[in-house]
Parts: C-alpha cells; sequence; structure tokens
C-alpha cells in the first residue's frame, strides 16, 4: 500500500513522484504484454465504442428492435429447421418460432413492423423432406 499523500504537496507531482519510485524499484518491468498493442479481438480497425459491443455480446444483449430481432430469429429457425435430423425436430422449431410470431403480431408493434407471418409447418416439413432426399 502506498504512503498517503502529505499535506501541502500537489496531488499530480505526489503522483508523479509514486510513478518514478515504481519505475525506479523496477515494478514496471516485465509486466506481460509489455510494449505490444493491446488487442484487437474483432481484429477490426478501430472502434471508440469497441468496450460497450464487447459488453453487448458478453451479456447477450441485442441491440435490433424486437421486431428486426425476431424477423432475425425467424430466418435462423427456418435454415436450423431445414438442417434438422428429424421431422419431429422440424416441427418443434418451426411451432416455437411461430408461436412468437403470432404473440408479435398480436401486440402493438414495439418498433418497425415485422413484416413476418407464421411458417406453414407443413411446407417447410416438404422442403426439409425435399432436402433430405438430395
Amino acid at each position: 500500500m502506498t504512503e498517503r499523500k502529505p499535506p501541502g504537496v500537489p496531488f499530480e507531482s505526489w503522483v508523479d513522484k509514486q510513478i518514478q519510485d515504481a519505475q525506479a524499484r523496477g515494478d514496471f518491468d516485465r509486466l506481460p504484454g509489455a510494449g505490444k498493442p493491446l488487442p484487437d479481438p474483432a481484429g477490426t480497425s478501430y472502434d471508440e465504442n469497441w468496450w460497450i459491443r464487447q459488453k453487448l455480446a458478453r451479456e447477450g444483449i441485442s441491440v435490433l428492435p424486437p421486431a428486426l430481432e425476431l424477423r432475425k430469429e425467424a430466418e435462423e429457425a427456418l435454415a436450423a429447421a431445414l438442417r434438422a435430423p428429424s421431422e419431429r425436430l422440424v416441427r418443434e422449431i418451426i411451432a416455437d418460432v411461430n408461436a412468437r410470431i403470432r404473440d408479435m403480431l398480436l401486440k402493438p408493434p414495439p418498433g418497425p413492423p415485422l413484416g413476418r407471418k407464421p411458417y406453414d409447418v407443413e411446407d417447410v416439413v416438404r422442403r426439409w423432406r425435399e432436402g433430405r432426399a438430395e
């Protein structure tokens, strides 16, 4: 623990002295990552909101309006259903997404319109069967 700042000494010069003393003792030598740039997890150019994006991703928070997020989930659910290993799973996936779509259609829109209607389960099963036959 560091000593307390003496009265009458400006804070900036006291902090500078603490840093200089630590450097003289070698406290900053051989730190991990010394002399290397901070890692860029996305591998992209500098983004001043990188920390916000990392927090949202880490906590699984979406920034899309609910209707757009459901539209994205519906497209992903259809793709997952067409790759499903069994007809029972196809029906479960489509029934789940259809229930959420119907629920969204019955509520006042919280954002842009959904622009999606429930899938025809039999049509998806037919497409799934055709995909399996190939």
